[in-house]
Formats: C-alpha cells, structure tokens, sequence
C-alpha cells in the first residue's frame, strides 16, 4: 500500500492512523474511532485518506487481513484457522471478500461486460501513457501504450458490451487517486498501492494471479516456480498463458515472473517497460 512520506502534520497523522490499522487489523476499528485519533470529523477523515491512500480506512483494513490470509495459507495453516486469525469474523466474511478481490465469473466475463459501466482515464507515466478502467469493484483494466486511441481500442476489446465513459475526476475521485497511486509506484519507487481489484478469468487464470499478489516487491521468481506454489508443477507453459493474459499491469505484478535462466521472458507491454518495473522494485526494496 502506498505509504506516503511525512512531510507536514497532517500526512503524519495518516500515516500514524494507517499505522494502528495494521497493527490492529484483526479488530473492530471503526470510522468515528480512527476520526478521533486523528483530531478530524469521520467524513474528513474519509475523504483525506482516500486522498492519501487511495483506499477507504475500511478497504484499507480489509486489504490487511486480505493480505494476512492470503500469507497464513501459504505458511501453511488451515483455510478456518488463517480466516479467524487475519481478523475476519466468519467464513461468509473472507469469502464475501474474495469475491470483491477476485470480481465476476468467468461466465459474466464472456458477456463481454454487457450491462456494466466502467469508467476509464489516462495519465501520462515514466513508462509511457496509461489507461486504467474500474467498474463499481474496482479496477478492471490497466495497460499501456503509445496513444490513447490504441489503449481504448483494447479495453473497448476487453469488454466491448460494457457502457464506457471517460472519467472525469470530480465524478470519479477514487479512479483519479488510484491513478496517482500507481503513478508514484511506478514513477517514484513508492510501494505498490493495494487496490480493489475486479479480475476476470478462468478458475486457473484468478489462482495464478491471486498467488502473484503476494510476490514481495523486489522479489521475482520463475514460471516453474510460480506453478510449484500453486501445487501445479506440470503447468509452467499456462502459468507463462496466464501471465501473458493479464489485463491489470503493474497492480497484477506478472513482471515479477522471469524463465528459468533468470532472462526476462516475455511480458505484453515490451520487455523495456518490464526491466524499468523491476530495477525501481530492486532499488526500492
């Protein structure tokens, strides 16, 4: 999550708020608590963290126990006992999250976003120009390209039933701010915004992406490696399919899975955009 530097007392009362949230993600914390910390009003509150952070107090929380989850499976414990311990009170809890992280099925997908508005926007990055796009589950689309008719032609061919519509940041605060948040990621070397994401695929694409999630930043491994952690060894070659596919640059880290012999193997925004992403992760890290 994007932490930012404390320059002035304000973003230092932030910091230190988003501080007690990790420290006290397993608890009940709610909005007037965290507002009176601060020495603000909880609509303030709101407002200046999701400016800072591009996620709500609560997104922000819940992206912690999220992360905390995803790691106590890895480290081996039972899916009941990783749910308690990140902090989700019931098992309808974590999975109601999971459906937020993972987005729609593979069969709304195929729809081709038929019924869906997604609101896009472009910025100008150290890695060339980028689109990213959101539906009301966060975002959905994020890519790079020369100019923005070639960007739009491809998310109009991700989901070319969905009601598109350019964003404007007084209608759409929260993409503007993830914008910005992904930007310093990538311009600046600051940490890697956590954001809602709304991921689209087969059962194998979403399990590959889910276990890049938890790549640290700094850290690259193999495409065999990836599919012995998901306890697929055999399927290094869709392992390698599944990262192509990826249509969430960046906050989908696939630049972080490199061939066997350490090269930089492929990546669908060019190879020098790859290198770029990783050398500011290792200087960072």
């Amino acid at each position: 999550m994007t932490m930012p530097a404390e320059g002035n007392p304000r973003t230092a009362r932030l910091v230190a708020i988003a501080r007690h949230i990790e420290d006290h993600a397993d608890e009940r914390l709610t909005l007037a608590s965290l507002a009176e910390m601060a020495g603000l009003s909880p609509s303030r509150l709101q407002k200046v963290f999701k400016d800072a952070f591009g996620v709500s107090p609560k997104a922000y929380q819940d992206a912690v126990r999220m992360r905390r989850f995803r790691q106590s499976l890895k480290d081996g414990e039972r899916v009941t006992d990783a749910i308690f311990s990140s902090g989700f009170g019931s098992v309808s809890r974590v999975y109601g999250e999971a459906i937020r992280d993972i987005g729609m099925t593979p069969k709304a997908y195929r729809a081709g976003g038929a019924g869906e508005v997604i609101v896009y926007a472009c910025r100008a990055t150290a890695l060339g120009l980028m689109a990213m796009a959101a539906t009301d589950r966060g975002v959905c689309f994020v890519q790079f390209g020369d100019d923005e008719e070639s960007l739009m032609a491809r998310l109009v061919a991700e989901f070319p039933n969905a009601q598109l519509r350019a964003s404007p940041a007084q209608n759409a605060p929260e993409l503007d701010a993830w914008m910005e948040a992904l930007d310093l990621h990538i311009s600046k070397g600051a940490p890697r915004p956590d954001l809602p994401l709304d991921m689209r695929g087969t059962a194998f694409q979403m399990k590959v992406w889910q276990f890049l999630l938890s790549i640290r930043e700094g850290k690259v491994l193999s495409y065999s490696e990836v599919a012995a952690e998901i306890d697929n060894p055999r399927a290094v070659r869709a392992v390698a399919s599944a990262c192509a596919k990826n249509r969430i640059a960046v906050l989908i880290p696939c630049h972080r899975v490199l061939r066997g012999d350490g090269s930089l193997g492929g990546y669908r925004w060019g190879l020098e955009r790859k290198r770029a992403l990783l050398d500011t992760e290792s200087r960072s890290s």
